[in-house]
């Protein structure tokens, strides 16, 4: 009796399988290998950027299975990669109708008030938020600011001979993302939020293995204690704004707290803490890497360099005594932003992004099933001899006039979903270049020093320099 169910029982696993192989089949979906139980390819996705070549995982795979479309596991999901501009294309085109963004279901440990509702649904009420104070009429009222802030920064951090760059750069980006997300540019208050927002910022989309002195825990502890920080912040300002003590427009934290949905209903202070902490984290990380890279790239090209001081330093000579940047400074910065955009190819802040489909579609004759999880990288582009002329030669000349073809160049992203900070990161960007290259010189103390993707690049050794500042 015993034998006869067992039997069974293997008939009908047998018959799910086949069942399951034939559906499988008929799903036609694209190429590729879903590696390891639950880990699946993430470590060595993870890895070709710690040993300094991202862009390997995706090439390495468009050549073994001859195909710009690939089936992979990431970050514990299923993923389908889309390479190529017409990958870039179709996902960006296709946004919140074929397509949604997502996240890793880690994301709502480290932003807990998120499990209310989904990540998604935050980001979308966020959005809704930024563009009052990122459209460019808002934006050139702070270039002063950035500019106070940034000779400030040079100041008091940029002394001796020699400096390490990369954490001096999420420095300056970060206490200008506090002075103007929520108005605090007291250094050592800002000084106080830095080392854990760097561990937060390392931790997100680390392997989400809670367990003790792994760098996922170690995101969620800062989280708790930079949210803690950030919600005495905000009793503080509510008690301002009800004191004539603060401004109903003086930044972000105070919008948040006067602005209500369609239904009247405020956000809960939970809430907006886990929104500026997601927009300090946006605001300053990407934006440092860049920094320090153009640091890195102007170092090792000293012709690139002169023409960048020269464009800045004609600028600089047209300024009064004490005269801040302004908007028109900005505008005649072409060159300068034509060696970061450059830079940003080479070195993209964002190495790509994920998303969700939203219902059975068909790409390139492969079927996508509702729920799968996609990804698109920058890399597959940026670093591709089909769509960029000697990819790894550093030539700033590709961004004039017209610039790249459409969805080949995409450090911010693209289509909806392109990053609301584009135009705020290229003023913070320039606002550095040009108190940078107006004070110094400088050369690599590690002249072959590795440049590591975590996600974001990042000199091994934080890229210390030799200072050399200009003759007044």
């Amino acid at each position: 009796m015993e034998f006869f169910f067992l039997s069974l029982l293997c008939l009908f696993l047998l018959f799910v399988l086949l069942f399951y192989k034939s559906n499988f089949k008929n799903l036609t979906l694209p190429p590729g290998s879903t590696g390891w139980p639950l880990i699946g390819e993430t470590l060595e996705f993870l890895a070709t950027g710690w040993r300094g070549h991202p862009e390997k995982f995706v090439f390495d795979r468009i050549s073994k299975y001859s195909s710009y479309a690939f089936k992979t596991n990431l970050l514990g999901s299923p993923t389908v990669v889309f390479a190529g501009a017409a990958g870039n294309k179709f996902l960006f085109s296709n946004e919140n109708r074929l397509v949604q963004a997502w996240w890793p279901s880690s994301v709502d440990k480290i932003f807990p008030s998120s499990t209310q509702t989904s990540s998604k649904q935050e980001a979308i009420i966020l959005r809704k938020m930024l563009p009052n104070f990122l459209k460019p009429e808002a934006l050139q009222q702070y270039i002063g600011v950035m500019d106070t802030i940034s000779q400030r920064h040079f100041d008091s951090d940029w002394v001796g001979s020699e400096v390490v760059v990369f954490p001096l750069t999420k420095r300056y980006t970060f206490w200008l993302a506090c002075r103007l997300f929520i108005n605090i540019d007291d250094p050592n208050h800002v000084a106080k939020f830095a080392d854990p927002f760097g561990i937060l910022a390392a931790g997100i989309f680390s392997i989400p293995i809670d367990l003790p002195g792994t760098p996922f825990r170690r995101a969620i502890k800062a989280s708790e204690f930079i949210r803690k920080e950030l919600l005495a912040i905000i009793k503080q300002r509510k008690v301002d704004l009800g004191d004539g003590k603060a401004s109903l427009t003086q930044d972000i934290l105070s919008h948040m707290l006067v602005t209500s949905d369609e239904n009247g209903n405020f956000m809960k202070e939970a809430e907006i803490a886990d929104k500026i902490l997601s927009l300090l984290i946006g605001g300053h990380d990407t934006a440092s890497s860049v920094c320090a890279s153009i640091v890195m790239f102007l170092a090792e090209l000293p012709h690139v360099y002169q023409r960048v001081y020269e464009e800045q330093m004609e600028i600089a000579k047209s300024k009064a005594p004490g005269e801040l940047l302004n908007w028109d400074d900005i505008k005649k910065m072409k060159y300068s932003w034509n060696v970061a955009c450059e830079v940003m190819r080479l070195a993209p802040p964002l190495q790509g992004a994920f998303r969700e489909a939203m219902t059975d579609f068909m790409y390139n004759g492969f079927s996508i099933p509702k729920g799968c999880k996609l990804y698109w990288s920058a890399n597959s582009t940026h670093k591709n001899s089909e769509f960029f002329f000697e990819p790894h030669k550093f030539d700033p000349s590709r961004f004039e006039g017209s610039g790249p073809v459409p969805y080949t160049y995409v450090p911010f992203g693209g289509g909806p979903r392109m990053c609301p900070g584009k135009e705020y990161a290229r003023l913070e960007i320039l606002v550095f270049m040009h108190n940078l290259v107006k004070r110094f010189k400088w050369e690599k103390v590690i002249p072959n020093e590795k440049i590591v993707f975590d996600p974001m690049p990042n000199a091994k050794k934080g890229l210390p320099i030799c200072l050399f500042p200009h003759k007044a």
